[in-house]
């Protein structure tokens, strides 16, 4: 099936064993995480062709989690090796209760914090169909918000088709201020824009899923899939004005959500690339982002084929 790339930081996770604040916490199960990481794994397990742009350091976790995307069939062809920077970290909370789990991120100073744009010489546009960007990149280092931006361009120049999710993450951003004016300009470099409704009205200013699309629809992008949150499913709108709003997929029980939104994009994305018109997308999306949420880790819910499609008939 058609070639993606993506861009992004992948990082070992240390998930907790034990419900309690992670400062006495003595038991953690080691998992890797990333939302492009999570966004390979989906791609590939519904059996797309999926290429990963990144930096780890020569570290045991690096050389763990590029055996871990390859053991997942990721192409990591276009990951470097930092001989002096490490390979970057979290650690997670474990909650009984559904809510969002705490996470530490150990993401100053990385390898990836340092990637050079000039790697991006290296890739070869051929049969490369559609590339696939997050903000998280661009929050960390201004290499790496050079090397985002300037991938969506070659992207463009080659013919591929670009999706941006936003993927807030205020934590890492100096000010709300620079995150909203960085991220909206990167959104003008691509097609498809996949903003959560919370993240929308932070980055427009309005909570208004039709007026969120409209911001990103007359500043070039050709349509818009609104993650609405919850049981509200999702809206999207199309460059004619068309628009339409997708159910969500009923959730037997909430056990981690970390990970949801990047479910949502695998889904949208990959439906795009088979040929399914954007409201199958989004039904899609919302599908494996309910898969998402009821298991726990970051992508260990990612579907494969046979298991989405029996998720998506009710079986």
């Amino acid at each position: 099936m058609a070639k993606v790339l993506t861009i992004g930081e992948p990082m070992g996770l240390f998930v907790a064993e034990e419900a309690k604040p992670l400062k006495d916490v003595e038991h953690f199960t080691r998992l890797v995480c990333g939302a492009e990481v999570n966004f390979s794994i989906g791609l590939s397990r519904l059996g797309h062709d999926v290429a990963y742009v990144s930096r780890l350091g020569h570290d045991p976790l690096g050389d763990h989690i590029r055996d871990f995307l390859e053991e997942n069939h990721i192409d990591t062809t276009y990951i470097s090796t930092d001989d002096y920077y490490l390979t970057g970290m979290q650690m997670k909370e474990k909650t009984e209760d559904g809510s969002d789990p705490l996470v530490a991120n150990y993401r100053r100073h990385t390898a990836f914090s340092h990637f050079d744009p000039a790697d991006l010489k290296k890739i070869s546009w051929e049969g490369v169909k559609h590339v696939h960007a997050t903000g998280i990149p661009a929050a960390l280092s201004e290499t790496c918000l050079e090397a985002v931006e300037q991938l969506m361009v070659d992207a463009r120049a080659h013919g591929c088709t670009v999706s941006f999710d936003p993927n807030l993450r205020p934590m890492l951003w100096k000010s709300e201020a620079v995150m909203v004016e960085t991220l909206n300009c990167l959104a003008t470099k691509a097609d498809l824009i996949l903003p959560g409704v919370g993240e929308g009205k932070i980055l427009t200013g309005s909570e208004n899923p039709s007026e969120i699309a409209d911001f990103y629809l007359e500043r070039g992008a050709k349509s818009v899939v609104i993650k609405l949150g919850g049981s509200k499913g999702a809206y999207g709108k199309e460059k004619d004005g068309k628009e339409f709003q997708a159910a969500s997929f009923p959730v037997k029980h909430v056990v981690d959500t970390v990970g949801a939104g990047d479910g949502f994009a695998v889904g949208v994305i990959t439906a795009l690339l088979e040929g399914l018109s954007l409201s199958e997308a989004a039904r899609r999306g919302a599908a494996i982002g309910a898969l998402a949420v009821m298991s726990a880790g970051d992508n260990e819910g990612l579907p494969d084929r046979n298991k989405l499609e029996r998720f998506m008939e009710g079986e």
